[in-house]
């Protein structure tokens, strides 16, 4: 009998790995795709971490098929591993660019195509890590901004189009978080608690949308700090 189950893309660390703990808690089996769980300690008996870069359409094939030969069916899809590039648009390089479109906007299209049939069947959840720079004028970070606008239209139109199977489409639109995205960044959040969103905040808002009555669904969550503060590094 095959039995459903859940899929986070970035699940070694941040984010992706607090979703992973909090689905575990809520009873999912959990499927983790990063490129390296070599510093993630966490073990748990319904988690199965694979290394994959998402970027590569032969190693999510390669994923999936793991996936379907354990005997699960993807039921919850979350598209959270993603990567940012900051500064004046002039000064990034080609290379950085191409980087965000393909890790922030081509793979979570990717994926959610090679996935969809079965969260249609299953009547499940696509769950899109945006950022808030989707939702505003975003200077010294605007190809950043726009993968992420691009991931956060693209969840409005598919819900549109599934909507009617059962399955449904959340996008979290998280602001400054604590984690390791900024550690390659000139900037960081700042470090009063009240300056930056954490990881585990993000989680409960994932909890909080899967845990809706039925025929309701939470489309789009804004979270945000409730001061605002940017910590320029050291050069």
């Amino acid at each position: 009998m095959t039995a459903n189950a859940a899929l986070v893309t970035g699940a070694s660390s941040g984010i992706g790995l607090e979703i992973v703990k909090t689905l575990l808690a809520m009873g999912h089996p959990v499927y983790g795709l990063a490129r390296d769980f070599s510093k993630t300690d966490f073990v748990h008996e319904r988690f199965w971490p694979i290394p994959c870069d998402i970027t590569r359409i032969d190693e999510l094939r390669r994923a999936l098929a793991m996936i379907r030969d354990q005997g699960h069916k993807i039921h919850i899809l979350v598209n959270n591993a993603g990567v940012g590039f900051f500064g004046p648009h002039e000064q990034l390089r080609p290379e950085q660019i191409v980087q965000m479109v393909l890790t922030n906007l081509a793979a979570p299209l990717i994926l959610t195509q090679m996935t969809l049939r079965q969260i249609k069947e299953t009547q499940g959840v696509i769950i899109n890590l945006s950022s808030i720079t989707a939702k505003k004028s975003s200077t010294h970070g605007c190809a950043y901004a726009a993968t992420k606008a691009g991931l956060t239209h693209f969840g409005v139109s598919l819900f549109d189009e599934i909507r009617k199977t059962g399955a449904s489409i959340i996008t979290i639109h998280p602001d400054l978080t604590a984690t390791p995205f900024y550690e390659h960044l000139d900037f960081r959040p700042g470090d009063h608690p009240e300056t930056h969103l954490t990881p585990e905040s993000v989680a409960e808002a994932v909890r909080f949308a899967l845990s809706q009555p039925a025929g309701t669904v939470v489309t789009d969550i804004t979270l945000r700090p409730q001061k605002n503060q940017i910590v320029r590094k050291p050069q």
